[in-house]
Protein backbone atom coordinates (compact mmCIF):
# COMPACT_ATOMS: atom_id res chain seq x y z
CA UNK A 1 0.00 0.00 0.00
CA UNK A 2 2.78 2.44 0.95
CA UNK A 3 4.77 1.47 -2.13
CA UNK A 4 1.71 2.19 -4.30
CA UNK A 5 1.34 5.63 -2.73
CA UNK A 6 5.00 6.40 -3.28
CA UNK A 7 4.81 5.23 -6.91
CA UNK A 8 1.65 7.28 -7.47
CA UNK A 9 3.28 10.35 -5.92
CA UNK A 10 6.43 9.92 -8.02
CA UNK A 11 4.29 9.38 -11.12
CA UNK A 12 2.21 12.48 -10.43
CA UNK A 13 5.30 14.56 -9.80
CA UNK A 14 6.93 13.12 -12.92
CA UNK A 15 3.91 14.07 -15.05
CA UNK A 16 3.86 17.52 -13.49
CA UNK A 17 7.57 17.89 -14.18
CA UNK A 18 7.30 16.66 -17.76
CA UNK A 19 4.34 18.88 -18.52
CA UNK A 20 5.93 21.78 -16.65
CA UNK A 21 9.09 21.46 -18.70
CA UNK A 22 6.98 21.44 -21.82
CA UNK A 23 5.72 24.90 -20.89
CA UNK A 24 9.29 26.20 -20.64
CA UNK A 25 10.15 25.48 -24.27
CA UNK A 26 12.12 28.27 -25.89
CA UNK A 27 10.73 28.17 -29.41
CA UNK A 28 7.38 26.53 -30.21
CA UNK A 29 7.32 23.96 -32.99
CA UNK A 30 4.60 22.36 -35.09
CA UNK A 31 2.41 25.45 -35.35
CA UNK A 32 2.79 26.47 -31.70
CA UNK A 33 1.77 23.05 -30.36
CA UNK A 34 5.00 22.25 -28.51
CA UNK A 35 3.27 22.06 -25.11
CA UNK A 36 0.61 19.71 -26.39
CA UNK A 37 3.11 17.65 -28.41
CA UNK A 38 5.35 17.18 -25.37
CA UNK A 39 2.36 16.36 -23.14
CA UNK A 40 1.05 13.65 -25.46
CA UNK A 41 4.52 12.26 -26.14
CA UNK A 42 5.11 12.04 -22.38
CA UNK A 43 2.11 9.72 -22.06
CA UNK A 44 3.10 7.54 -24.99
CA UNK A 45 1.41 9.00 -28.07
CA UNK A 46 3.69 9.44 -31.08
CA UNK A 47 2.40 12.57 -32.78
CA UNK A 48 4.88 12.53 -35.64
CA UNK A 49 5.57 16.17 -34.73
CA UNK A 50 8.85 17.50 -33.40
CA UNK A 51 8.94 18.47 -29.75
CA UNK A 52 11.64 20.67 -28.29
CA UNK A 53 14.97 18.88 -27.91
CA UNK A 54 16.02 17.85 -24.43
CA UNK A 55 19.37 18.94 -23.02
CA UNK A 56 22.30 16.54 -23.29
CA UNK A 57 22.69 14.36 -20.17
CA UNK A 58 25.59 14.83 -17.75
CA UNK A 59 28.37 12.24 -17.75
CA UNK A 60 28.67 11.84 -13.96
CA UNK A 61 27.70 8.60 -12.21
CA UNK A 62 25.13 10.40 -10.04
CA UNK A 63 23.54 11.90 -13.13
CA UNK A 64 23.37 8.48 -14.78
CA UNK A 65 21.52 7.03 -11.76
CA UNK A 66 19.11 9.97 -11.83
CA UNK A 67 18.73 9.58 -15.57
CA UNK A 68 17.79 5.91 -15.16
CA UNK A 69 15.18 6.78 -12.51
CA UNK A 70 13.72 9.52 -14.71
CA UNK A 71 13.62 7.11 -17.65
CA UNK A 72 11.74 4.56 -15.52
CA UNK A 73 9.23 7.22 -14.42
CA UNK A 74 8.74 8.37 -18.02
CA UNK A 75 8.17 4.78 -19.14
CA UNK A 76 5.63 4.25 -16.35
CA UNK A 77 3.82 7.49 -17.28
CA UNK A 78 3.71 6.63 -20.98
CA UNK A 79 1.92 3.38 -20.22
CA UNK A 80 -0.30 4.40 -17.33
CA UNK A 81 -1.32 8.07 -17.49
CA UNK A 82 -5.04 8.43 -18.14
CA UNK A 83 -5.67 12.15 -17.71
CA UNK A 84 -4.32 15.22 -15.97
CA UNK A 85 -3.74 18.92 -16.04
CA UNK A 86 -0.89 21.21 -15.21
CA UNK A 87 -0.62 24.98 -15.03
CA UNK A 88 2.48 26.45 -16.64
CA UNK A 89 4.01 29.88 -17.03
CA UNK A 90 4.75 30.45 -20.70
CA UNK A 91 5.95 33.46 -22.63
CA UNK A 92 2.31 34.39 -23.30
CA UNK A 93 1.28 34.09 -19.64
CA UNK A 94 -0.21 31.36 -17.47
CA UNK A 95 -1.86 28.40 -19.24
CA UNK A 96 -3.56 25.27 -18.01
CA UNK A 97 -2.67 22.30 -20.21
CA UNK A 98 -5.00 19.29 -20.10
CA UNK A 99 -4.27 15.79 -21.41
CA UNK A 100 -6.50 12.74 -21.68
CA UNK A 101 -6.04 9.21 -22.95
CA UNK A 102 -9.20 7.27 -23.65
CA UNK A 103 -11.81 6.36 -26.20
CA UNK A 104 -14.17 8.53 -28.20
CA UNK A 105 -17.70 8.36 -26.82
CA UNK A 106 -19.15 10.97 -29.21
CA UNK A 107 -17.88 13.21 -31.98
CA UNK A 108 -19.49 16.14 -33.78
CA UNK A 109 -18.45 18.95 -36.09
CA UNK A 110 -17.56 21.13 -33.08
CA UNK A 111 -16.09 18.74 -30.54
CA UNK A 112 -15.35 15.30 -29.18
CA UNK A 113 -16.14 13.51 -25.92
CA UNK A 114 -13.67 11.09 -24.43
CA UNK A 115 -13.75 8.61 -21.57
CA UNK A 116 -10.65 7.26 -19.82
CA UNK A 117 -10.56 3.68 -18.52
CA UNK A 118 -11.13 4.93 -14.95
CA UNK A 119 -14.47 6.42 -16.01
CA UNK A 120 -13.30 10.04 -16.23
CA UNK A 121 -15.18 11.76 -19.05
CA UNK A 122 -14.42 15.10 -20.67
CA UNK A 123 -16.03 17.07 -23.46
CA UNK A 124 -13.53 18.83 -25.71
CA UNK A 125 -14.38 21.74 -28.01
CA UNK A 126 -12.35 21.93 -31.21
CA UNK A 127 -9.94 24.87 -31.14
CA UNK A 128 -9.34 27.22 -34.07
CA UNK A 129 -5.92 25.72 -34.75
CA UNK A 130 -6.78 22.08 -33.99
CA UNK A 131 -4.53 19.41 -35.42
CA UNK A 132 -5.75 15.79 -35.66
CA UNK A 133 -3.04 13.19 -36.31
CA UNK A 134 -3.40 9.52 -37.28
CA UNK A 135 -0.46 7.35 -38.35
CA UNK A 136 1.77 10.45 -38.07
CA UNK A 137 -0.30 12.27 -40.71
CA UNK A 138 -2.74 15.14 -40.32
CA UNK A 139 -6.34 14.03 -40.90
CA UNK A 140 -9.78 15.67 -40.77
CA UNK A 141 -11.88 15.72 -37.61
CA UNK A 142 -14.25 13.32 -39.38
CA UNK A 143 -11.67 10.59 -38.65
CA UNK A 144 -12.80 10.71 -34.99
CA UNK A 145 -15.19 7.78 -34.63
CA UNK A 146 -16.92 6.41 -31.55
CA UNK A 147 -14.76 3.77 -29.88
CA UNK A 148 -11.45 5.02 -31.34
CA UNK A 149 -8.51 5.24 -28.93
CA UNK A 150 -7.27 8.82 -28.68
CA UNK A 151 -4.88 11.08 -26.86
CA UNK A 152 -6.01 14.68 -26.54
CA UNK A 153 -4.12 17.74 -25.36
CA UNK A 154 -5.37 21.26 -25.12
CA UNK A 155 -6.12 24.17 -22.86
CA UNK A 156 -8.59 24.79 -20.08
CA UNK A 157 -10.08 28.24 -19.73
CA UNK A 158 -12.61 28.32 -16.91
CA UNK A 159 -14.88 25.32 -17.41
CA UNK A 160 -14.22 25.07 -21.18
CA UNK A 161 -11.64 22.57 -22.45
CA UNK A 162 -10.37 23.26 -25.95
CA UNK A 163 -8.59 20.55 -27.94
CA UNK A 164 -5.51 21.71 -29.82
CA UNK A 165 -3.98 18.32 -30.66
CA UNK A 166 -5.68 14.93 -31.00
CA UNK A 167 -3.82 11.73 -31.83
CA UNK A 168 -5.85 8.75 -33.04
CA UNK A 169 -4.35 5.29 -32.54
Amino acid sequence: MTRSRILLTVSSLGLAGLLGLAGCAAAPTAANLSDEVAALQSIGFDTGLAAEPTPAPSGSAAAKGGKERRAAVRKYLRRNTLHGEITVQGKDGVRTIVVQRGTVTAASATGVSGRSTDGYALNWTFGDKLRVVQDKKTVATTALKSGAEIGVAGARNGSATTARLIVIR
